[in-house]
């Protein structure tokens, strides 16, 4: 044990040289904490902004009926509605099921103030997780504004631990999504449009970023409401989504009676 997630973020050089001591320490023989026995926690403080990116693969550019857009279409998601994996996300009411999106979670180390350049915005991430922007596409398209399709409680499943830079290139890496025993998406980061760099850099130049905020940088193809018929999840269904080199994020979908 290192702290908690709000100290962890209020003194995060400080507790990244701590947790190398015990990785270290552990590794070397010592007394370590069974993971099965341990509740998963969101990994990011309740003070989190988590900024989304929409359109960012050109396949589900293409599958959405729309075009790349020049610069980043950025909208944002509550800390609330984040949650852990296995936490059961509702549907909410009137609403015929909900939809699902794999996406390579950026989350800060560093604070950031406008404007950074692109070429600096690398050093200033603390690693990467994976994000699961659950959506209610009937409250999502009932307007031009997003933020009842994309808040609904408890519909923001995200990895409960953060891998860092120094273990893992994110240029090229397999994003899956399975319900049940289906398999609905599978891609690859190397399809981003907008890299991460260029992504940072693009945020900062209205919002200031700081450690412990998240980046979710987009989908790839194979989203339920534009499929042929469209496919959505319901009370019963598992959804899981998962990034090679980071691990996976398992969600139940439970009716709206276990929301909470």
């Amino acid at each position: 044990p290192l702290a908690t997630v709000r100290d962890f973020y209020r003194d995060l050089p400080r507790y990244r040289g701590e947790a190398q001591r015990v990785v270290g320490a552990a590794a070397r023989g010592g007394q370590g904490l069974a993971l099965d026995a341990l509740t998963p926690a969101v990994p990011v403080p309740e003070t989190a902004k988590v900024i989304c990116v929409a359109v960012n693969y050109k396949m589900h550019a293409d599958e959405t009926g729309s075009d790349l857009p020049d610069r980043p279409n950025l909208f944002a998601r509550w800390w609330a509605t984040l949650v852990a994996s296995g936490t059961p996300v509702p549907v909410p009411v009137d609403e015929p099921g909900l939809d699902w999106e794999v996406e390579l979670a950026v989350v800060m180390g560093a604070p950031l103030s406008a404007p950074t350049p692109a070429a600096q915005a690398p050093g200033a991430v603390l690693g990467y997780t994976v994000f699961n922007d659950v959506s209610a596409r009937t409250h999502q398209r009932a307007t031009t504004q997003w933020a009842n399709g994309k808040n609904a409680d408890q519909s923001g499943p995200i990895g409960s631990h953060v891998v860092t830079p120094d273990e893992l290139d994110v240029a090229d890496l397999r994003l899956r999504t399975t319900v049940n025993d289906a398999v609905m998406q599978d891609g690859s980061t190397a399809e981003m449009a907008i890299k991460i760099p260029d992504l940072i850099a693009y945020a900062t130049r209205t919002i200031s970023l700081r450690p412990g905020d998240v980046i979710a940088t987009g989908t790839p193809a194979g989203v339920g409401f534009r499929r042929d018929p469209p496919v959505l999840m319901h009370p019963g269904d598992t959804c899981t989504v998962e990034i090679e080199g980071i691990g996976a994020v398992r969600t139940p979908i439970v009716d709206a009676s276990q929301r909470h």
